[in-house]
Parts: structure tokens; sequence; C-alpha cells
């Protein structure tokens, strides 16, 4: 085999194996000239849970076809994967860009309900992360004010309760504090909020017997027995309303008003 042919094929060989490369390099990229393509095979990764490769597709998407409705979905999903990765400070940011650049998109439901769950997730304890309380608060009731009929709009409800009952066990947990230390108009303050705000939560009759001692303690009698008498009506069969009641039995004029409103429920 003579020289010249020798030169060809090594010529032939090695500009295949660059043309080869070339098309790996361009593979690699995995950039589709459909947006939806392109979303389709982010997807797919996502659905593999290959969420480096899917992220990336998510913002080439973005970058590529700003104003395609997979690139808005897109933006969604990035903070979705973030949010799977417990990386909750960051999904926040992402679903507030796109609450603000798409305050009109048909899934912003999905987005404040996300943007809670967040929140809620990041709840510890009672007695630590009031922020995310409020916050977790505020927006799954964006999801029941502004998309009453999502189908989100249940479990928000329902995750309203639980943080509601989160606040209140914490302002339970401080009106304990002022109570036990004879700081008795800080601790009736904490007590009326939980009575006035969350009254929907398990801590109302307590919150109003804990009221109905400090009353007593402060010699208001009036209020003392017309709080007991709250517990009566609303919890008759409540510990706490037993409570109240054997507080201000103590005294005879008191026995006989707290008989007389016992016997109307």
């Amino acid at each position: 085999m003579s020289k010249k042919y020798f030169l060809l094929l090594f010529i032939f060989w090695s500009l295949f194996s660059c043309t080869n490369t070339n098309k790996i390099e361009i593979n690699s990229e995995n950039i589709s000239i459909d947006p939806e393509i392109l979303y389709i095979e982010a997807m797919n990764n996502f659905d593999a849970k290959e969420y480096d490769l899917a992220l990336d597709k998510f913002e080439k998407l973005e970058k590529l076809f700003p104003l395609s409705n997979e690139a808005v979905q897109s933006q969604i999903m990035s903070a979705f994967v973030d949010y799977i990765r417990l990386n909750y400070d960051d999904a926040i940011y992402k679903f507030n860009r796109i609450l603000t650049k798409y305050p009109s998109h048909k899934n912003l439901d999905y987005v404040y309900y996300m943007k809670a769950i967040c929140y809620y997730e990041k709840i510890s304890h009672e007695e630590l992360d009031g922020s995310n309380n409020i916050n977790a608060l505020e927006n799954f009731e964006q999801v029941l004010n502004r998309f009453p009929d999502s189908k989100y709009a249940k479990d928000s409800h329902q995750k309203i309760i639980l943080v509601k009952s989160n606040i209140a066990a914490k302002h339970m947990s401080i009106g304990r504090f002022y109570h036990e230390n004879d700081k008795y108009i800080a601790a009736l303050n904490r007590f009326k909020i939980v009575v006035d705000d969350f009254s929907v939560t398990k801590f109302t009759p307590e919150a109003l017997h804990r009221m109905v001692e400090i009353y007593y303690k402060l010699g208001m009698k009036e209020e003392a027995i017309n709080t007991a008498a709250v517990i009566g009506y609303n919890y008759p069969e409540s510990e706490w309303y037993e409570h109240s009641y054997n507080l201000l039995r103590e005294k005879e004029e008191n026995l006989k008003l707290l008989d007389r409103i016992k016997n109307l429920f």
C-alpha cells in the first residue's frame, strides 16, 4: 500500500474523529430548536431524577425562548427542583420572581401554594421561625382568597389551621411565661390574641381560662365571671371550664351566679 494511501486514510480518520467529536459536543448541549421538545427532554431528566441535567435545560430554555410558555413553566420547574432539594430560600426567590414577572399566569395558584409550602416546611418549632409562620399563612391565604376553586385550596385551608395552631402555641407559651412571672397585663394581651385571632385552634379554651385567672387575681370579678361564661357556652365539656368554675366558686356570690350561668347551657 502506497504512502499516499496511508496519508489519505490518516486524514480521513482525523477528519471523521474531529467531526464526530463536534457532534458529541453539540449533542451534549442537548439544544433543540423547538422549545416544546426541549421542555419534554428536561422533564424526562426530571422524571429520572437527573436534576442537574433538568435544571440546565430549564435554564437554557428560558434563555433561548424567553417568550414561550415553556420558558415560564421551566422557571416554575426550576423552583420546584430547588424545593425538592430543600433549597427553600432559592425556591422562594424563584417563585417570587415568577409572581412579579407573570402576575396573570394560569398557574399562579400553584406558585403561591408552593411558596407557602416552602415557608411551611421551614417551620421547625412553635418557639422559632415566627416569620416563616406569618409568610406561610399569608401565601396560603392568597390561594384561598384569589383562587377559591383551585385544587390547592383544600390543602391550603388545612395548612392554615396548622399554621395558626403553631402561632397560637407561641402566643400561649409567651403568655404562660408572663403569667408565671406576675406580668398579668402582658400575659392577658397574649391570651386575648389567641382568643380573638386564633379561635379555631385548640388553645382557645385554655386561653380563656388563663384570662379568668388573671381577672380574678386583679380583682376584676365581673370580667372573670363573664369570661368563664364564654367558656361554658362554647366549651361546656372542656376541662378548662371546670377549672374556671372551681376557681370562681370559692366565693358564695360567685357560686350563685355561676350556677345560674351553667344552667343556661
